[in-house]
């Protein structure tokens, strides 16, 4: 397959656990669910795409245990190419507990893993020159810097999902990315303060578009014509749980299917908010029938 997407990034297995509510203190609460499934962000953004009929490859790293294998066997299943996808040997994969009440809320406890090499070193990125946009998030740094180098030599789109922990690395990434999306706790690490004013001192990095997702309150982003903000569709949202990797994905879907950037905002909404309205990190991403319909709704 060659790919007009590649995504790059993180890779977990999630073990998603179901309550009323949280409780006020630490204590012993009883599960109404339990799902296993893929999870990462840079994962959950390559299926949104694939899910809307994108031609998907994804880089990342894994372990070589049952937990690598099932993050593996869910992007094959998406119709993802996993060749990026290096596993190594004794590693562990990264793995996260998510608890989520019943109003859709969650708290996350991840493990990120161990004994996999964080270098880029031998890694082929042959098919960008093929690609018409590539997303990274920021937990594998070096892989993100090798691919968006490789991409800005092609001439190739890049998107950078800007969320926390990126550390020293993200001025590097952020001077090689065409479209930098931040949540809301990443800009505040990068530029504590008013979201704006983050959103001018990241533009002035080198991005021509530096946005920020909102939530419900919507999407607010500076490019070389001056602020702009979507505001996101009112949803009885059931669960939270991967609504930004799904933005992502449906953001870059979108720019590699030619959109302008406000139609991009717009289907990367839709798919976010479709994804929150099922519960599961991948189970409500949308078709892209789906998703036109909820937008024609």
């Amino acid at each position: 397959m060659t790919a007009t997407i590649i995504c790059l990034g993180h890779a977990a297995l999630d073990r998603i656990y179901r309550i009323a509510t949280f409780p006020p203190s630490p204590q012993k609460v009883l599960a109404l669910g339990l799902e296993e499934v893929g999870g990462g962000m840079a994962a959950n953004a390559a299926v949104a795409a694939a899910r809307l009929g994108g031609k998907v490859a994804f880089y990342s790293r894994i372990g070589d245990d049952l937990a690598g294998q099932a993050i593996r066997q869910g992007l094959d299943a998406e119709g993802i190419d996993t060749t990026g996808v290096r596993a190594f040997t004794g590693g562990r994969s990264s793995t996260s507990a998510v608890v989520v009440d019943a109003a859709g809320e969650r708290l996350l406890v991840s493990d990120r893993g161990a004994g996999l090499d964080a270098g880029a070193e031998g890694v082929d990125f042959a098919p960008v020159t093929t690609a018409r946009v590539v997303l990274a998030d920021v937990r594998w740094p070096i892989g993100a810097l090798a691919l968006f180098r490789a991409a800005r030599a092609a001439g190739v789109t890049t998107v950078l999902d800007a969320d926390i922990g990126a550390g020293d690395a993200l001025p590097d990434l952020l001077t090689l990315a065409d479209f930098a999306l931040f949540s809301a706790p990443g800009l505040q690490e990068f530029a504590p303060g008013a979201f704006e004013a983050g959103l001018a001192q990241a533009l002035a990095v080198g991005p021509r578009h530096a946005g920020v997702t909102q939530g419900a309150r919507g999407y607010t982003w500076l490019d070389d014509t001056g602020r702009h903000h979507r505001p996101a569709r009112s949803i009885a949202t059931v669960d939270t749980s991967a609504a930004g990797d799904a933005f992502h994905g449906g953001f870059t879907w979108a720019l590699a299917e030619g959109f302008d950037v406000p139609r991009c905002v717009e289907v990367a909404q839709a798919v976010a908010a479709l994804k929150c309205l099922t519960p599961g990190n991948r189970a409500g991403l949308p078709s892209r029938a789906a998703m036109e319909a909820f937008l024609a709704a």
